[in-house]
C-alpha cells in the first residue's frame, strides 16, 4: 500500500499582517493593563432567583395570604359593589390582608373629589399600610419592585399593562375581577374563580 497524496488546502489563507494589527500588538504590548470595553459590556451578575420559589411554585406564598391592593382595583370592587375582605376571602377560601402602599394611597389623594370612597375604604384600619422608601409615587412600578423583592404577595389589580408586567416575574399570582367576582390567576392551589378542584 502506498502513500497517500496530500491535497493541496484552497481554504486556508495566509495571514496577512496589516497596519491595524501592529497598532494592536503595540497597544498590548505597551499598555497591558489596559481596560477591556468589550469585556465591561457583559453583565458583571446574575440576577438572583428568590428561594421561595421551587422552579415557579412559590413555597412562600400560604394562608394568611398578603394582597397588595392597586388603585383601580379599589375603583372597579366599588362599581361591582363588592367588599375588599370578604371578596378575597370568598376567593382564596383563606384569611386575607389587602395591603396598600403608600403610592397608591398618593394616587388616591391626587385623583380628587370624584375617588373620595375608594380613598375612605383604603384608610379602613383593617387593612396594613407599607411604607414607600423610593423616589416617585407611581404605583405601578412601586408594586413591581415591591414583587420583585419579595415574592410573598398577591398583586390584585384590573390594568392590563400592570398585569402584563407581574406575569413576566415568576411565582406571582394576579387577583382581578370577573363576573361581579374576584378571581386570582397563577395560584397552584386555585383555579380561576376561586373554586377548588375536587
Amino acid at each position: 500500500m502506498g502513500k497517500a497524496k496530500k491535497t493541496p488546502k484552497f481554504a486556508v489563507m495566509k495571514k496577512i499582517v496589516t497596519h491595524k494589527a501592529i497598532k494592536q500588538y503595540k497597544e498590548e504590548v505597551l499598555n497591558p493593563n489596559k481596560k477591556d470595553l468589550s469585556k465591561e459590556k457583559l453583565p458583571r451578575n446574575v440576577p438572583q432567583v428568590s428561594s421561595a420559589l421551587y422552579f415557579k411554585y412559590n413555597t412562600a406564598l400560604g394562608p394568611p395570604y398578603r394582597v397588595l391592593v392597586d388603585t383601580n382595583f379599589i375603583n372597579f370592587s366599588i362599581q361591582n359593589k363588592l367588599d375588599l375582605e370578604k371578596g378575597m376571602m370568598d376567593c382564596l377560601y383563606a384569611k386575607c390582608t389587602p395591603c396598600i402602599t403608600d403610592c397608591v394611597m398618593a394616587e388616591l389623594e391626587k385623583l380628587g373629589q370624584k375617588y373620595r370612597v375608594a380613598l375612605r375604604i383604603a384608610k379602613d384600619p383593617r387593612f396594613e399600610r407599607l411604607p414607600c422608601t423610593h423616589k416617585g409615587t407611581y404605583a405601578d412600578d412601586c408594586l413591581v419592585d415591591r414583587v420583585t423583592q419579595h415574592k410573598c404577595y398577591i398583586v390584585a389589580t384590573c390594568d392590563r399593562d400592570l398585569k402584563r408586567r407581574i406575569r413576566k416575574i415568576p411565582g406571582v399570582p394576579i387577583m382581578y375581577i370577573t363576573q361581579h367576582k374576584y378571581s386570582i390567576e397563577r395560584l397552584p392551589e386555585a383555579t380561576i374563580g376561586g373554586a377548588p378542584r375536587m
